[in-house]
């Protein structure tokens, strides 16, 4: 297996239909799912010739870290699902990748145990509100006091997607989810609109307002596709923003996120970081969504297929790939590192 498609493809072989389905899966007719893929197909990079690039460095930093590359591992809820080293392994594997992970909310492990598992992990942590607000306290506290370094709040999801995938399978969720088990009260298994009813639907920019506030660590707003939230989510203390759909998974028929990116980058004009996820599957998607204005970007369907494969292997190899891919886009597009890649690399594809 050479690139991502191939553990993708590989995946979908070892995974039984309601877990593949909601690994996989979007919203409604999956319109924004295929989007999000093909829109990078519409841009063409434009390289630089003549440019010394015998030494290459596709590092960067985000909040004081230094990551060994643009790429950070999106969050993915119930990892165990997809292989039984989930989310632990996972974040073993994005460390010897030199890179950060995102726990989420809805993680088969706790905060705490995560970070156990991989002391040397740089990990943020991705937040659901929920309408019981102590649970999402205590996860809160938790995460803080277990050395992660950011918190994503997730604003793109009151109410689950219509995802008919699961719908078709009857996809239960059947491993343990601590936040979902202290959120329901219990510990039996749930469906996909039964989780996300636990999330509160009122929240809103005071909200977020008051969390920045009093959160100690920097705190990213994901889900965001206009310009005007981005600027609403700046003065309300945000530090800093994702440009996400949720991969495609909640409406359909907005925008790839490659689409939306370069005007959210040109309204928060470099005042806090810009990070964008949703159909990244090569190094080369890397490069254009640097091109257009992100400062990294984040991937979460394919190190789960390398997780599925082979556990904490399969994910560092996937994870690795996308490494030597990005260093590679970066000699050939005649950048020696991240910040050299500008608005001039990249073009509508076939001007």
């Amino acid at each position: 297996m050479i690139n991502v498609a191939d553990f993708e493809q590989a995946a979908a072989g070892l995974l039984e239909a309601g877990p593949l389905g909601y690994f996989a899966g979007g919203a409604g007719d999956e319109r924004t799912l295929r989007r999000n893929t093909e829109a990078f197909a519409d841009r063409e990079l434009i390289p630089r010739v003549l440019v010394d690039v015998a030494e290459v460095d596709p590092s960067v930093e985000i909040f004081g870290s230094r990551l060994s590359m643009p790429l950070l591992v999106a969050p993915v809820a119930f990892q165990r699902l997809a292989h039984p080293d989930g989310e632990e392994g996972m974040a073993r594997a994005a460390a010897a990748a030199g890179t950060a992970l995102c726990v989420s909310t809805f993680a088969s492990a706790t905060p705490a145990a995560v970070a156990a598992a991989a002391p040397e992990a740089k990990l943020w942590f991705q937040l659901y509100s929920f309408r019981d607000r102590a649970v999402t306290e205590a996860l809160l506290a938790e995460a803080v006091a277990s050395d992660y370094e950011a918190v994503v709040l997730t604003v793109d999801a009151p109410f689950a997607g219509r995802r008919e995938r699961d719908l078709r399978s009857g996809f239960e969720v059947d491993v343990a989810a601590p936040a979902m088990q202290a959120a329901l009260g219990t510990a039996r298994p749930a469906t996909t609109e039964e989780v996300f009813s636990l999330v509160d639907a009122s929240l809103d920019w005071d909200a977020l307002a008051a969390l920045c506030e009093g959160c100690e660590l920097p705190v990213l707003v994901k889900g965001l596709m206009a310009p005007a939230d981005a600027e609403l989510a700046i003065e309300a203390g945000a530090g800093g923003v994702i440009v996400s759909n949720h991969g495609g998974r909640q409406l359909d028929g907005v925008p790839a996120t490659v689409d939306a990116l370069s005007e959210v980058a040109d309204a928060v004009a470099g005042r806090v970081p810009v990070l964008m996820d949703g159909g990244v599957r090569r190094g080369t998607d890397v490069l254009v969504a640097l091109a257009l204005g992100a400062d990294a970007v984040q991937a979460g369907r394919p190190p789960l297929w390398g997780l599925a494969v082979d556990g904490e292997a399969g994910a560092r190899k996937v994870l690795e790939l996308l490494y030597d891919e990005i260093k590679l886009g970066l000699a050939l597009l005649g950048c020696r590192t991240t910040t050299d890649v500008a608005r001039e690399h990249v073009q509508r594809a076939g001007l």
